[in-house]
């Protein structure tokens, strides 16, 4: 039994395929196309995970679609009426794409796939699991668990906005729901565009802010007060009212309310390109602690609900690591599954194992040698040595090809010497998040590596942290965190003997004084309030990497790099070893590792233009 899951239509577009319930393959559309947070049908990554699968399309049993496009309607309809006259012209825009295209989307569905290849309308069929149960499906089949509780958090579905729900075996029960208006992820990307960034895609940027506020100040405390008493109520079981008058997004093109807005916290909005000074830093870690909360508060409802050991999640908020650390170090649960393309990406996987284990009824056996079902999350595409040669042939590429022991050994050594190396490896990483396969590796002993890397190879903006890599045998070496953490799931303190204290006054210090003082042996990947958010490789899913890190540690003596993702900022993570070369060309990337091929900048001959 093969099955086809697509998200599409909003953002963060994507498609996966299951065959016989194992995860062949999964891709978000923008690595094909190089839009961020891509929208439109994804007819790249579907052609690639047919291609992958071996099949057509014809072939499959079914395609599942991420939400029911007739109740979201529903909800739409509905919340204009209830405002009316209120939002009048974010109705004029919406309607004409609604009516002629989001209500036949069956239509559009079968149109997309026939770009891809001439479909069978009799043999076709369409399936359409509800939003939240696509991400809950998402995160309880492919987890280890016989049975566990799930949370879903995110901005909105059709009506729901956050869920608690039971699986069992093959079967998921919804317990409770949270309806639209009401959202903590709403409420979160209301702060997000109130603090400069873009809603949908900067509120990982509003998490990194938030440890540059003054954690325990008067300012902090008078946000968070402000934001209970007037914006928002969070309730016993982690439900959250917000008063509408506050904001524009039920109705109206934007978040938040700014006039009402500024007249609460006494400034304005921040301009997506103006200085970030401490009031946004302290309006970030505001919104950030009642953000964890009201998480907690529904972890433990979810407890209360369901009485269950384990706790899977997904939905955009589930890709909060500092909230879901702070889950985890309450211990509510024994162990927490976070599934790494938590966002509506994944919905595409849910919807296809919905498909698989509700519609068809297919039973559901965890592999009890195996710590998920995801594989490490390397599940895109990989390219062979006639692929990259290919390139380097096109760019005139100088290059070197060495054997895995050698080049291992040899990168090591590079990074210990703290050159900058660009990492394309197997199978490229599904979800957000770069995970060893499409990584820019680093040391994180420099101090000076995370300025470099985010001015010089990022091009972004100064305060953004960047996460760290360890075997999965030494991580409680280095983490406050005692089980594997394969996703970055898990924002947890460094260990306190490798972290310097924090001079007096240090809160009141600036980003940039902050960022200069040398918090730990480990400063490039030591958040300002010593917190990282790591993640461990094992031999099992990525063999290459932890030789890479096993070899890095008998040279230096730490297993810990930097990772983070192959890209530069408003661009997708790299996919193909074309825009690989590229992206290193105009960097000042040192290296670049594709597959066992090294390049070294100083000998290529062609150099692209270097800028942001």
């Amino acid at each position: 039994m093969t099955i086809l899951g697509i998200s599409a239509f909003y953002h963060d577009s994507a498609a996966a395929v299951l065959k016989d319930g194992k995860i062949i393959a999964a891709a978000q559309e923008e690595r094909f196309t190089r839009k961020k947070n891509d929208a439109s049908f994804p007819s790249n990554a579907i052609r690639f995970c047919l291609e992958y699968a071996g099949r057509s399309v014809n072939d499959l049993d079914a395609v599942a679609f991420y939400d029911k496009p007739l109740l979201k309607f529903e909800r739409l309809l509905e919340t204009y009426y209830a405002f009316a006259p209120r939002g009048l012209t974010s109705f004029l825009r919406s309607m004409p794409v609604w009516v002629k295209e989001k209500l036949f989307l069956k239509k559009m569905i079968r149109d997309g796939l026939n770009t891809i290849e001439k479909v069978d309308r009799k043999k076709l069929k369409l399936l359409f699991p509800e939003h939240h149960l696509s991400h809950a499906a998402s995160a309880f089949y492919p987890s280890p668990y016989e049975r566990a509780a799930i949370l879903t958090i995110d901005g909105v579905g059709e009506w729901a906005t956050a869920s608690i729900g039971l699986g069992e075996g093959n079967s998921i029960r919804t317990l409770r729901e949270l309806d639209f208006p009401h959202s903590l992820g709403l409420l979160y990307a209301a702060f997000t565009y109130y603090c400069g960034f873009e809603v949908n895609a900067g509120e990982y940027k509003l998490m990194g802010l938030a440890p540059y506020g003054r954690n325990g100040s008067a300012e902090v405390g008078r946000y968070k007060k402000i934001i209970l008493d007037r914006l928002a109520e969070i309730k016993d079981d982690g439900s959250v009212f917000l008063r509408q008058q506050y904001f524009n997004y039920a109705t109206g093109l934007r978040m938040a309310n700014e006039r009402k807005w500024e007249s609460l916290f006494g400034f304005p909005r921040r301009h997506p390109s103006g200085p970030l000074d401490q009031r946004y830093c302290d309006l970030a870690l505001a919104i950030q602690q009642l953000t964890e909360e009201a998480i907690i508060r529904m972890a433990r409802e979810t407890k209360r609900l369901t009485n269950a050991e384990y706790l899977c999640m997904a939905g955009g908020v589930a890709l909060n690591g500092v909230a879901i650390g702070r889950l985890d170090n309450e211990k509510i649960f024994k162990r927490i599954f976070v599934q790494p393309a938590a966002g509506d990406a994944g919905g595409a996987l849910g919807a296809a194992y919905a498909g698989h284990h509700i519609y068809f009824g297919q039973r559901r056996t965890p592999d009890p040698l195996l710590p998920d079902a995801l594989m490490g999350a390397y599940l895109g595409n990989e390219f062979s040595d006639i692929d990259i040669l290919k390139v380097f042939r096109k760019y005139d590429a100088s290059f070197e090809r060495i054997e895995e022991e050698e080049l291992v050994e040899r990168v090591a050594a590079l990074i210990a010497d703290r050159k900058i190396i660009g990492w394309h490896q197997g199978r490229m990483e599904f979800g957000p998040r770069a995970l060893g396969a499409r990584s820019i590796l680093a040391d994180a002993r420099d101090p000076g590596m995370q300025k470099k890397l985010n001015l010089a190879i990022k091009f972004r903006e100064g305060f953004r942290p960047f996460a760290p890599v360890t075997l999965a045998e030494d991580a409680q070496d280095y983490f406050e965190h005692d089980y594997s953490s394969p996703y970055m799931s898990f924002v947890k303190q460094v260990k306190k003997q490798r972290c310097h204290d924090l001079p007096p006054g240090f809160e009141n210090k600036t980003i940039a004084e902050k960022l200069a003082f040398p918090r730990g042996d480990l400063p490039a990947i030591t958040h300002v309030d010593h917190s990282a958010r790591l993640q461990t490789v094992h031999r099992e899913t990525n063999p290459r990497l932890w030789k890479l890190l096993h070899a890095f540690k008998q040279i230096t003596g730490h297993a810990v790099m930097i990772n983070t993702s192959f890209n530069v900022r408003d661009e997708p993570i790299v996919n193909t070893p074309e825009q690989a070369y590229r992206c290193f060309m105009k960097t000042e990337m040192d290296y670049l590792v594709i597959n066992n091929f090294i390049l070294d900048k100083r000998r290529q001959q062609t150099h692209e233009k270097r800028q942001p």
